[in-house]
């Protein structure tokens, strides 16, 4: 194993890429001719080591080695007195270094998880004091830190970074500990100032406020004949409640009513044209149609409308971003970095699997098939039918009853947590584990998943839960979040190294997320006798993963456009925003709906808090079904234990190991189609 080790990384070393290599020239602060004088002298000290290994390990060294840290004698001297001479050696310094930086992170992480407590949790006002903190990035000196010390340096030195192009190639030959040393190389890729990486903490901190914040009260919207559809203490959080609202009003009374209006204040919100006081405010009556606002029953004139501050937000963000990209060697740019380092999977290789997929003969069918369902043709918002569901024969009003009653406050769904596990198939073992991993809170927003990164510690589930107790909304996301926590707990405590905690990418842990929530009613007791069952769960992934695919691309192309256009005003990217939304929905979704020129596609909050973050879902529902696949039939609790424990290898490899298959949208497109002969035979 040792031979076939040292083969593979005398390969690696000749494949960097070619961003890497012509980074590398432009940011290197030692000369060549030092660089050759180092491994001379290596090489004269060390004669038994891989010489191409340690090229490797020297030379992404000194691409990012400043005058600050030392002279090329300097240099020299370091290279000579870090690197490990043998396996042994190098082994004992994985150790060391595992062990500290578990400790080191996994404490910056509670610190993080703490500072930013009040702005997340729902447990009174948040005041100035509590952004201020909020905003604070203790990772952001971490970097620096660790740098001017040179605990970075001896990391890069002895585990140099590979490329996707290195991890795709020869990865699937590595065992973990191959796997972990490789994990180890990723973490420093880039040297930023601490004062850059605040900026864009601070930046997406203040998106993240905005995004949090950002309520409609539904008892306050009034129709032409100033009607108010909806309860009067109904408020909902952009976009998530307004979508799950709109999903919930399919074959209930004044459904459809209710969901067009819902869609003209989506619409509202993306071309900013919402009027700010009716933002996170039930002092004013809205009319969306008209757009008119009211106030003691007088009309309002003149209105301020929201000033383009969802595009300032975002603009912000890619502004930081542009200051963090000079600093990168290996990938200078945000778009490179998000899908080859951290999705690791190439943007054209996401993008050619979401054009196929929504560009299929399946979704046309699929769409006939909800038409004669729905009984009238298509709207927009139909990219939300939930009519595949099962709990569309319960109604939201008796979910509401059964889960308030069953989940009065969050401790009460904490302390259900190795029930759901128990149901589930989980053993008593780990039952208990992974329970005692997972505290609940109260989200002030949406709701999220924050796992720990050191093993003493525990991952949170946040969802909203209102006085009352939680809603079935509430609920439907608890279950979500707490397929991330189990995620998080397996992969973090049951991997082979800490270095390979983690799954490949965010699908991965959205994928399980998913698994979960589509179990909410079967936790609940709820059973669906349904002969067709397998088929509508089928038909409902396949219609969420057709609409995500085309918020995906609009997210991806904005990006582009951004860098395109990097001196753009708010007002500029809205335009861009709504063009690239048009232009996706009227390649791929338009010949569908048969209606033209919508901008629906736009509306994700991610898109403006969270930074290319949206291609994770669908990669997700591709996964998920991959998996549910796979697991058919099997013990569901330890075929999920199995894959998630093996520790954090690229998507692809990760995939073959776990359900012997790549990535792909064929077995979704398969089941659509065999979905539709059926049903279209039996309804």
């Amino acid at each position: 194993m040792k031979n076939i080790l040292i083969m593979l990384m005398i390969l690696l070393a000749f494949t960097l890429s070619e961003c890497e290599q012509e980074c590398n020239k432009q940011m290197s602060n030692i000369p060549s001719a030092i660089i050759d004088k180092t491994l001379k002298e290596l090489k004269t000290k060390f004669p038994q080591q891989n010489q191409e290994l340690v090229k490797k390990g020297v030379s992404q060294v000194a691409a990012i080695w400043t005058k600050n840290d030392g002279t090329p004698d300097d240099f020299i001297k370091f290279c000579s007195n870090y690197l490990a001479p043998n396996d042994s050696a190098k082994k004992s310094l994985f150790d060391k270094l595992s062990y500290y930086f578990e400790i080191l992170y996994g404490n910056l992480n509670e610190l993080n998880i703490y500072l930013k407590y009040t702005l997340h949790v729902d447990e009174g006002n948040i005041t100035p004091i509590d952004e201020l903190f909020g905003s604070y990035d203790p990772y952001a000196h971490i970097n620096d830190d660790l740098f001017n010390n040179k605990i970075a340096y001896i990391t890069i030195l002895n585990f140099p970074y590979y490329t996707l192009k290195e991890k795709q190639e020869f990865g699937k030959n590595w065992n973990s500990l191959q796997w972990a040393y490789a994990r180890l190389g990723d973490i420093f890729t880039a040297r930023i100032p601490a004062s850059v990486l605040l900026k864009y903490s601070e930046a997406v901190t203040a998106a993240d406020n905005y995004i949090s914040e950002y309520n409609i009260y539904m008892g306050n919207l009034i129709d032409e004949h100033n009607n108010t559809l909806f309860p009067l203490d109904l408020k909902l959080i952009s976009h998530w409640g307004l979508r799950d609202e709109l999903k919930a009003n399919y074959k209930v009374e004044n459904g459809l009513e209710k969901q067009k209006m819902i869609y003209e204040v989506m619409k509202k919100i993306i071309t900013q044209e919402i009027p700010v006081n009716i933002i996170n405010n039930q002092d004013y009556k809205w009319n969306p149609y008209s757009n008119k606002l009211f106030k003691d029953g007088k009309e309002i004139k003149g209105f301020k409308k929201e000033p383009d501050t969802r595009y300032a937000h975002l603009l912000q963000i890619f502004k930081t971003i542009k200051d963090i990209d000079k600093y990168n060697p290996n990938c200078p740019n945000y778009i490179q970095r998000k899908f080859e380092q951290e999705i690791e999977i190439h943007v054209e290789e996401v993008e050619k699997l979401f054009i196929n997929f929504i560009s299929s003969d399946e979704v046309k069918q699929v769409a006939k098939l909800i038409t004669k369902r729905l009984g009238r043709k298509l709207e927009p918002f139909d990219i939300w039918y939930d009519g595949f569901k099962a709990r569309n024969s319960i109604s939201q009003e008796q979910l509401d009853q059964i889960v308030k009653k069953k989940y009065p406050n969050k401790a009460a769904y904490e302390q259900d947590l190795p029930i759901i596990l128990t149901k589930l198939g989980f053993d008593q073992e780990k039952v208990k584990f992974i329970s005692s991993k997972v505290i609940v809170d109260h989200a002030r927003g949406a709701g999220h998943a924050w796992g720990a990164m050191m093993r003493s510690e525990k991952a949170r589930l946040r969802t909203r839960i209102n006085k009352d107790g939680m809603d079935y909304k509430g609920y439907n996301i608890a279950c979500h979040e707490f397929g991330h926590n189990v995620e998080q707990t397996i992969t973090l405590n049951f991997v082979d190294y800490y270095m390979m905690n983690g799954v490949p990418n965010t699908a991965f842990t959205e994928a399980l997320a998913f698994i979960f929530q589509k179990r909410d009613l079967e936790l609940l007791g709820i059973k669906d006798n349904d002969p067709d069952k397998k088929h509508l769960v089928n038909l409902d992934i396949f219609w969420g993963a057709y609409e995500i695919m085309g918020v995906a691309l609009v997210d991806i192309n904005v990006w582009k456009w951004l860098y395109k256009h990097p001196e753009a005003t708010p007002s500029q990217l809205k335009k861009a925003v709504l063009e690239i939304a048009k232009d996706i929905w009227n390649k791929y979704y338009a010949p569908v709906f048969e209606i033209k020129d919508q901008y629906i596609l736009a509306i994700y909050s991610h898109m403006i808090d969270a930074p290319l973050y949206l291609s994770n879902y669908p990669l997700g529902h591709i996964i998920e079904f991959q998996i549910e696949n796979y697991i058919e039939n099997k013990n569901f609790a330890s075929e999920i234990f199995k894959m998630y424990s093996q520790g954090r290898k690229i998507p692809q490899i990760w995939m073959q190991n776990a359900v012997s298959s790549e990535i792909s949208i064929q077995p979704m497109l398969n089941a659509a189609k065999q979905a539709v002969e059926k049903l279209d035979k039996t309804k």
